[in-house]
């Protein structure tokens, strides 16, 4: 869609010099994130204050004109692509910390810093905020709030809707809200917060956070399990979570990807090796060890091959080293590969799993599986060469094959990548009519001339 020249004068009125691009080779990399999807924008604009924000949804009202708010571009589903060009919002120049108050376990944040920059200023303090994705040290605040980001420490701690006290956003239609509390409990109202985290900038664009923080643990200790097969780890995972201190992290591997860390690593396992789980636990030190110990005991099942705790930050690193090297062996061998995270019951594990070795084989795609155990969040990958468009046809047609059985085993499309556009078709295979037609309401209350993020989540 092209942007009227008056367009483009207003908004440089808006913002100080420097904060708008219009040069298409200044744009060109505001079309796309890590899906390697890719759509110009027209212009992209750098907000640096929550009013600014408002001026600008209010002008995109005005020129009836798509608006793409975005974070980092970290995001796996092509939820920030700007499908029908027109404007970018990038807030990555919102990156400040507005307050800090640990005495009430609380920090206000602007939505454009990093995931580990606000690590780094609570952790003097005492403290952490719990969800950690891979890409922490690159992703933005509001790209896990927008996403529901959450990572291997869900498990314990939650996702970002159960780390998130309150917003202050401003809607579609460019109305300024407050959302949320700043305690730990209240009951007011109905739940805006977590209605807007999640919602991938379709409803809102957050310019301020409230986010819980929780105290730092005093130790940790981190282990890990190989099992025969898939059922052996499944039947140690249900255990594992029934002990009365949960891990804060519980990771699966499966035979597939064992197979290729062995091809491309000097990491030490035993052959036949089914199935991996790697398991850290915090809390006091005075009870960790005993702790430990709980959790082997979860742990030995029949079909246990191998059980290891690590006693020093060498020992730890040599465990971890496993789990590192499987992400390099994946881009060595299909950088084009598709990446979708589903969950299940966590009985269910082995019949994903041979459900998805029983695709693989008729598909004929190499498919890779490993996760977040403790909750069933597995990540599915299947190994492809874009190049050849008879494997990017199989793979499609396997996709949709895969969220069949995701959903028959009572699951969920979705854990933490979202939806964008990789999902989008395939949500009224998991939503009935009933509450597709809630939420497209919902969206048009938040949204009613429709410019916000165009064209995601909802088919």
């Amino acid at each position: 869609m092209a942007i009227a020249s008056e367009f483009i004068t207003r908004l440089r009125q808006i913002l100080p010099a420097g904060s708008v691009h219009t040069d298409p080779a200044d744009c060109w990399a505001y079309g796309y994130d890590n899906s390697k999807k890719h759509a110009p924008p027209e212009a992209v604009a750098f907000p640096s204050r929550h009013e600014q924000v408002v001026e600008l949804v209010r002008l995109c009202n005005e020129y009836q004109l798509p608006l793409t708010p975005r974070g980092r571009g970290t995001g796996t589903t092509g939820a920030v692509v700007p499908l029908s060009g027109g404007l970018v919002m990038s807030l990555e120049r919102m990156n400040h910390i507005l307050e800090l108050s640990p005495d009430n376990r609380f920090a206000v944040v602007e939505p454009g810093l990093t995931n580990q920059g606000l690590q780094d200023a609570i952790k003097p303090l005492g403290f952490f905020w719990p969800p950690d994705p891979t890409s922490a040290a690159f992703c933005s605040i509001g790209g896990n709030l927008a996403y529901n980001s959450a990572g291997p420490r869900a498990v314990k701690y939650g996702t970002p809707r159960d780390n998130v006290l309150g917003l202050r956003a401003v809607t579609g239609d460019g109305r300024e809200l407050r959302t949320g509390i700043y305690t730990s409990k209240g009951v007011v109202g109905y739940d805006l917060t977590r209605l807007i985290v999640g919602s991938e900038g379709t409803l809102a664009i957050i310019t301020e956070a409230t986010l819980k923080l929780t105290p730092l643990a005093e130790a940790k200790r981190t282990l890990r399990a190989v099992y025969a097969d898939v059922d052996c780890a499944a039947r140690a995972i249900a255990r594992i979570m029934a002990q009365p201190l949960t891990p804060c992290a519980l990771e699966f591997i499966d035979a597939n990807a064992i197979e290729m860390i062995r091809q491309y690593s000097d990491a030490d396992l035993p052959q036949g090796a089914g199935a991996l789980l790697m398991i850290e636990a915090d809390g006091p030190e005075a009870g960790l060890e005993t702790a430990a110990v709980g959790i082997e005991k979860a742990a030995t099942v029949d079909g246990l091959l191998d059980f290891r705790i690590a006693r020093t930050a060498a020992e730890v690193d040599e465990l971890w080293r496993t789990r590192k090297a499987l992400s390099p062996a994946l881009r060595k061998i299909a950088p084009g590969k598709i990446n979708e995270d589903v969950v299940v019951p966590v009985t269910e594990l082995p019949n994903l799993i041979a459900g998805l070795n029983a695709l693989s084989q008729r598909f004929g795609l190499p498919i890779v599986n490993f996760g977040h155990a403790g909750n069933g969040n597995i990540h599915v990958n299947l190994l492809l060469d874009p190049s050849h468009p008879d494997q990017v046809e199989r793979a499609h047609d396997c996709l949709g094959e895969i969220f069949d059985l995701v959903l028959r085993l009572r699951g969920t499309l979705s854990g933490e990548h979202g939806v964008g556009l990789e999902k989008r078709d395939y949500v009224d295979r998991e939503l009935d009519a009933v509450s597709l037609d809630l939420m497209r309401a919902i969206k048009r209350q938040f949204d009613p001339n429709g410019i916000l993020n165009m064209g995601k989540m909802l088919p």
